[in-house]
C-alpha cells in the first residue's frame, strides 16, 4: 500500500467535496429543514457593519413605528433651520421650541448685549426726532418720532443712551440731555447706545384657536391663562407690552395691538417691560403725541 494517495484518488475526493459544498449551499441557512409544501426559505442578509445592530445584539427595535407605538403622544415635525431639515420629537404641552435665526420676529426683537454706535444727522428743522427720560442715573429713549433721523437710525423705545458725541450722560437730567442734542452738529451726532436693558423678550406659540393665553388692558398684561403657552414660557403680569415681533406697540390702542397679534404667525415674540418702569418712562408724555407720531414701523433686518 502506498503512503500517498494516487492522483485518481485525489480527483475523486475533490469531486466529492465539491458536491457536498453544492448541496450545503442549496439548504436553507435557518438551522432547520423545510417542511413539505412550505415556501422556500430566504437566508438573512449579512450586515457589513463591524458591530452588531441593537436588534441582533439586544433584540431591541428603535424604528419610527416602534417609538410611535410605545411613546404616547409622539409625533414628528420637520423644522427648517439654516436650510436644513431637522426632525424634532414633539409632545403635547411643551414650551415654545427653540427658534433659530430664520425666525424674523425673534431677530427683530433681539436685545443684543454690548454697546453699539449710532450716527445721525438732523432733519431740516434741526431735530433728530428723539425724547429721553432719566431713570436711575441713566438716560433712556422715551419717544422716537416716525420717519425721523432717530427712527431711520434704529433707535427704539427703551434704549439706553450712554454717550452723545463722546460725552458720558450718567447722572444727567432729561433737560440737560435735550440741550446737548439741541447744540449738537446738524451734520453728525454720534450716540453710544445699549439695547433696551430694562426689557426682555418671550417667544410664544399660538394654540389651535390662535391664542397664546394672556389678557391685557391699555397694553398692560393683567391675566395669564392656565396651561397655555404664556404660562409655560414665563410671561408675567404687571408688565407692559412694548413690542410684538420687534414692532413697537407703545401708545397703540388695545384693538390695534390685538390686530397685530392676530396677523402675526404661529410664533410670536413679545417684548415686555415692568409696569412701574414703563409708567415712569411715560410720565409727561402727551397721549396724542404717542398715538399719532411715535414710530410704530417694523424694524429692518
Amino acid at each position: 500500500m502506498s503512503l500517498y494517495p494516487s492522483l485518481e484518488d485525489m480527483k475523486v475526493d475533490q469531486m466529492a467535496q465539491a458536491q457536498a459544498r453544492q448541496a450545503s449551499a442549496q439548504q436553507p441557512a435557518l438551522g432547520y429543514a423545510p417542511q413539505p409544501g412550505a415556501p422556500p426559505a430566504v437566508a438573512p442578509s449579512v450586515s457589513s457593519s463591524l458591530y452588531p445592530s441593537l436588534v441582533d445584539y439586544m433584540g431591541m427595535s428603535v424604528s419610527e413605528d416602534a417609538v410611535r407605538q410605545h411613546v404616547p403622544g409622539y409625533t414628528t415635525a420637520v423644522v427648517p433651520i439654516a436650510q436644513r431639515a431637522v426632525v424634532v420629537p414633539q409632545t403635547s404641552g411643551m414650551v415654545a421650541p427653540v427658534t433659530g435665526d430664520n425666525n424674523f420676529g425673534v431677530r427683530r426683537a433681539e436685545i443684543k448685549q454690548g454697546v453699539r454706535e449710532v450716527v445721525l444727522c438732523k432733519d431740516g428743522k434741526g431735530k433728530v426726532g428723539l425724547r429721553v427720560r432719566a431713570i436711575n442715573k441713566g438716560v433712556f429713549v422715551q419717544y422716537v418720532h416716525v420717519d425721523s433721523p432717530a427712527a431711520l437710525g434704529g433707535l427704539r423705545f427703551g434704549d439706553q443712551i450712554l454717550q452723545i458725541d463722546g460725552e458720558t450722560l450718567a447722572g444727567y437730567s432729561s433737560d440737560k440731555v435735550m440741550k446737548i442734542l439741541k447744540n449738537a452738529s446738524a451734520q453728525r451726532v454720534v450716540f453710544a447706545v445699549r439695547d433696551r436693558p430694562f426689557e426682555r423678550t418671550i417667544v410664544l406659540q399660538k394654540d389651535s384657536s390662535g391664542h397664546v393665553g394672556f389678557v391685557f388692558k391699555n397694553g398692560k398684561i393683567n391675566q395669564i391663562a392656565k396651561d397655555t403657552s404664556a404660562a409655560r414660557n414665563g410671561l408675567l403680569t404687571e408688565h407692559n407690552l412694548t413690542e410684538v415681533n420687534g414692532q413697537n406697540v407703545v401708545g397703540l390702542k388695545d384693538n390695534d395691538i390685538k390686530a397685530i397679534l392676530d396677523k402675526a404667525g404661529q410664533t410670536i415674540t413679545l417684548t415686555i417691560l415692568p409696569t412701574f418702569i414703563y409708567e415712569h418712562m411715560m410720565k409727561c408724555m402727551g397721549e396724542g403725541l404717542v398715538k399719532k407720531s411715535m414710530d410704530h414701523s417694523i424694524p429692518d433686518l
